[in-house]
């Protein structure tokens, strides 16, 4: 262990190594192997994180925005110079092929623009003459210490979802990355402060269910964002909101692609084998299942069968790679006994991923495609979000059955529709109870400058993250009515009636 790499904490502007006693293992999916440990802070060490925070905010509060932006701008053109950097920290620790990480850092710098251009967003209103010599202006403030608690799946893009808007708007930023995969947020907090971002602004805390806790329950906390599953955004969205928080919780996902018969039936299944597998299924916008309408079923599976067969899976780092493997040996067990226990539920086992190893490689935490068809909606792999490289088909007669069968679900973060009948696809984007709709797009994860965000199961919380949404999220709201009275004006004297308008 003498090799191991050790991840600390960053506060107030430098390294802090962590003194709770308490390290997690970060290993490398590829092989096995443990390559680092990551501090993981106590009660004490996140007070001393949110305590900067709250020092900087004093500051950083009430700075111009010309000064945010000039330091934001200075961080894109580091964060675009560090792609390659961040995308092989990504790889190293999460196992995504490099252009996958490659492709999260874009998607992150998508948000730095939008931060960059904040000015416009935090425009306020202005109504003159209301009522006599009367003004009314609506003005947005920040909030103060935000935090953010994001998942292991996009340990680059997730935060940059959430911290680069919260900065731009004045608030100061406390990030618990997920302890799977931390250096990528560590590599960004010295970006960060290469490009002159001030002392305590951004804080990154690693850790467990301590240090979220402290996050939840801080009274200087004032918001909180969280994207991962479910059950822990049920807990944060509660948790937090118990304590006096703005929350924004973003929670897990089975997303269906609805496939029509007059489906370019090549295109549906190039789409459904990328937006399943891609990335090994570790994100909530994968589709994970798949509604074959009518007599189209037999085709579409033998075409994504036949596709999902000649992904090449292998080490991140190796440029052939098109698939890496999951992040750890025991998600990668829980994905596998899906496809194991699948037939004994009454699906028909069309690729059995399970038992899958890279030569040379054997000790890292692989698992192959996996397709059932024929899916009941009673099975484990339907019911549940696996998370993992594992497409379930299921069979309906009509249009209407299909959209039943998938509003049905408890979950609303994605869907997707393919069809060539823009009428059907009018009613699906109107009728399906999803926040992003894809309308032959098997992943629509909005622009930066849209909002990103489901319904049901899938959000707690009113707000999306990032767009308008994040602005209005990270800002609040103020109203201030003004009367100057003018310069010839006799006193008014003392009037308890109603204010006229009029």
């Amino acid at each position: 262990m003498s090799d191991t790499k050790l991840v600390h904490h960053w506060i107030g502007g430098k390294t802090v190594e962590g003194t709770s006693g308490n390290r997690g293992p970060v290993t490398d999916p590829a092989t096995g192997v443990v390559t680092t440990e990551v501090d993981f802070a106590s009660v004490d060490e996140v007070d001393a994180a949110v305590a900067a925070a709250k020092d900087a905010f004093a500051t950083w509060g009430t700075s111009s925005l010309a000064k945010r932006t000039t330091i934001l701008f200075k961080f894109r053109a580091l964060l675009d110079a560090n792609r390659d950097a961040i995308a092989e920290l990504i790889t190293a620790e999460h196992g995504k092929v490099h252009s996958d990480a490659l492709g999260e850092v874009a998607r992150g710098l998508e948000i730095v623009d939008l931060a960059c251009g904040i000015t416009v967003q935090l425009k306020g209103e202005l109504s003159t003459e209301v009522a006599s010599r009367i003004d009314v202006s609506s003005i947005r403030q920040p909030l103060g210490v935000v935090a953010g608690i994001t998942p292991f799946n996009f340990p680059a893009m997730v935060p940059m979802w959430m911290f680069p808007l919260a900065i731009a708007c004045g608030n100061t930023f406390v990030l618990k990355p997920s302890e799977k995969d931390p250096s990528a947020a560590m590599k960004v907090a010295e970006l960060l402060a290469e490009a002159g971002l001030p002392d305590g602004v951004f804080n990154v805390v690693h850790g467990d269910k301590v240090a979220v806790d402290r996050l939840l329950e801080h009274p200087d906390v004032s918001a909180v964002s969280f994207v991962g599953s479910t059950p822990i955004a049920r807990y944060i969205h509660t948790t937090a909101a118990a304590n006096g928080k703005r929350v924004q919780a973003l929670g897990g996902a089975k997303n269906h692609m609805l496939v029509l018969p007059d489906a370019d039936l090549d295109a549906a299944a190039d789409a459904a084998v990328s937006a399943a597998y891609g990335s090994a299924g570790e994100r909530c916008m994968a589709i994970s299942a798949v509604v074959a309408v009518g007599s189209v079923g037999d085709e579409l599976v033998a075409k994504i069968k036949e596709r999902a067969e000649a992904i090449k899976i292998g080490p991140g780092n190796d440029p052939t790679s098109e698939m890496g493997p999951l992040i750890t040996a025991a998600h990668r067990d829980k994905v596998a006994s899906y496809v194991t226990g699948a037939a004994a539920e009454g699906c028909e086992v069309v690729l059995d991923g399970t038992g899958y190893t890279v030569p040379g490689f054997e000790d890292g935490h692989w698992i192959g495609l996996s397709l059932l068809d024929r899916v009941p909606t009673t099975a484990k792999a339907y019911r549940d979000e696996i998370f993992g490289p594992v497409l379930c088909v299921l069979r309906v007669d009509t249009y209407e059955e299909g959209v039943a069968l998938m509003n049905a679900s408890p979950f609303g973060n994605g869907t997707a529709i393919f069809t060539r009948d823009g009428g059907a696809a009018r009613r699906f984007q109107l009728e399906i109870e999803a926040g992003m709709v894809g309308v032959n797009v098997p992943i629509p994860v909005p622009v930066g400058y849209h909002s990103f965000g489901g319904w049901k199961d899938s959000l707690f919380g009113d707000h999306h993250i990032y767009g308008n949404d994040g602005t209005h999220f990270y800002t609040r709201g103020k109203v201030v009515t003004t009367r100057w009275p003018d310069p010839s004006d006799a006193p008014a004297g003392v009037d308890l009636g109603f204010p006229r308008n009029h």
